[in-house]
């Protein structure tokens, strides 16, 4: 068994195999786990001078003091064997930017908003609302994570979800997934949980962004159905196996969901949540930020409804699965079908047609003359449009006058 250091020496020297080298792998795996992710200077660094040399400056105590600041007391550490080990176990990998599999069109938007940071960290964005490139991703399923995550929508929305919430969340789910979209979420309760399930149901893929190791099934509540997406989809995390939920690592992990995804739905948010976290990241990363109204007088719905109602922000109100695709997919390719409404045989009657229609009585037959005192015509206007009228089954001579065709009779009614 090689040490870290071995492996890191062996990664620096040239390579012709075109493979990523296992010691490049285990350099990210130990960077994934040195700082939490999220953190501009730590990013650029990485990016600077490479991972594997990163990864050895650390070590040995070359490199700034402010990255070594940002490192602490984890730079004498090294669980990389063992991470790499728990992650085989479960049926997950580590993919790394120099894979064929890293999303990199998705995440170049990642890596345009940190080029905007600048350089001082103290004017720099929080850790928790920075928009950082991930340093490498745990990613536990069979599926390829670029291919499921480039025609993909994220469906966010409130934990303490209302029933009319996770009907929707469910709905958009399944038709998105119908519809050959993956759904990608959160995971958690409520709204994510819904959004899941019905993209399951669907017999589509979905994707799960965690805060915490992909070994770890976090709410424990949703343990199987997040054992359903391992097996229909991915479990996603910038953790290592084994990390634990806590509550920053949250924040952090919705600009994946964000930067991952075509655009990001928001199903049911309160004044404060992370939903709504979620929708501004998407904003600011360009992406669409798409809100599904609620009843005024819901709690679970007030945050959508401040999304509709920032004009800056861009949020477009969508009620179905149509419309969503509509705003992410291709232009002039994924158009939302009009919204059908009901017909009448009225419709296209002229304007003279319908006033003879408006006066014609419902019980008795008047004459003609009667009708066009009436309607406010000439007796002749009227005999030019009864026999349009009553072949479309619209009047009825009763022997004696014109009036309206009664409706037909329910089944069974006497006559």
């Amino acid at each position: 068994m090689t040490t870290l250091e071995e492996d890191l020496e062996d990664a620096a020297r040239p390579s012709v195999t075109g493979e990523v080298h296992p010691g490049l792998r285990r350099a990210r795996a130990w960077l994934s786990r040195a700082v939490e992710p999220g953190t501009v200077d730590f990013w650029r660094y990485v990016e600077d001078v490479d991972p594997v040399e990163a990864a050895r400056r650390i070590r040995t105590g070359s490199a700034p003091d402010r990255i070594r600041a940002l490192v602490g007391a984890r730079a004498g550490q090294d669980e990389t064997l063992a991470d790499l080990r728990r992650a085989e176990r479960c049926g997950a990998r580590l993919v790394v930017p120099e894979d064929d599999e890293w999303p990199a069109f998705a995440l170049h938007a990642l890596t345009r908003a940190t080029a905007d940071q600048p350089h001082d960290p103290e004017h720099q964005a929080k850790r928790t609302k920075a928009l950082v490139p991930p340093l490498a991703l745990w990613v536990r399923g069979r599926a390829r994570l670029d291919e499921l995550t480039d025609r993909s929508v994220a469906v966010v929305g409130s934990r303490a979800s209302t029933a009319y919430g996770e009907h929707v969340a469910g709905e958009l789910g399944h038709q998105l997934a119908g519809r050959g979209w993956t759904v990608v979420s959160g995971g958690a309760y409520g709204i994510d949980a819904a959004a899941h399930r019905g993209a399951l149901a669907a017999d589509g893929p979905t994707v799960a962004v965690l805060a915490c190791g992909v070994d770890r099934p976090y709410p424990a509540g949703n343990g199987a159905l997040l054992h359903r997406i391992a097996d229909a989809g991915l479990l996603v995390s910038e953790w290592p196996p084994g990390a634990a939920p806590h509550q920053h690592r949250f924040l952090v992990r919705n600009r994946l969901i964000a930067a991952l995804t075509r655009g990001t739905v928001v199903v049911e948010a309160a004044a404060r949540s992370g939903a709504q976290a979620t929708a501004k990241r998407a904003r600011d990363l360009g992406r669409p930020v798409l809100v599904v109204p609620g009843p005024v007088t819901s709690a679970m719905s007030v945050g959508c409804h401040e999304l509709l109602r920032d004009q800056e922000g861009g949020a477009r109100l969508v009620t179905s699965a149509a419309q969503v695709i509509e705003e992410v997919g291709g232009i002039g390719t994924d158009l939302a079908p009009p919204v059908e409404r009901p017909t009448s045989p009225r419709d296209g009657l002229s304007d003279l047609a319908a006033r003879v229609l408006d006066a014609c009585p419902v019980r008795i037959g008047v004459s003609p003359e009667r009708l066009a005192s009436v309607a406010g015509c000439d007796v002749l206007e009227v005999l030019r449009v009864l026999p349009a009228l009553e072949l479309a089954d619209l009047v009825q001579w009763t022997g004696t006058g014109w009036r309206l065709t009664p409706p037909p009779r329910p089944p069974g009614a006497a006559a």
